[in-house]
């Protein structure tokens, strides 16, 4: 079995070799074990887990939801399922995010379509469309 160090399992897996250290906090990693001069030496199997971490973060997945299949695939058991649950309730986020940021986008039109840019509107600030528009709207 191959024996990597922190930088040599990080480039196998394309990520940057802090990164590896916190999963292992994080407990994604099992704890590697560590050569006479205390180096962390991971096994080729910390490679693909690796891999299915990014992948899955590629995906939108959080850590915790990430920590979950790992513990279903250290069981031996197919994380597909509850892979199928948490990208179905992301995507379901995700659409809701994308529902709140164009209702955004719709009212900072109207802001912006409904005031002319002049910073010339008085010195009262009753006279400022910025201060009324903000303190007034909902």
């Amino acid at each position: 079995m191959s024996e990597l160090t922190v930088c040599a399992v990080a480039e196998k897996a394309g990520v940057a070799p802090h990164t590896v250290r916190y999963y292992e906090r994080l407990g994604l990693l099992p704890a590697p074990g560590r050569s006479a001069n205390g180096y962390r030496i991971y096994h080729a199997e910390a490679v693909d887990r690796l891999r299915f971490i990014r992948g899955a973060k590629r995906l939108g997945l959080r850590l915790d939801d990430v920590a979950e299949l790992l513990e279903v695939m250290d069981r031996g058991q197919c994380p597909c399922g509850d892979m199928d649950t948490l990208l179905r309730r992301r995507l379901a986020e995700i659409t809701s995010e994308i529902d709140e940021l164009v209702t955004l986008r719709d009212e900072l039109h109207a802001v912006l379509d409904a005031h002319p840019v002049d910073d010339n509107l008085g010195p009262g600030a009753d006279d400022w469309w910025c201060r009324q528009d903000f303190t007034t709207r909902r």
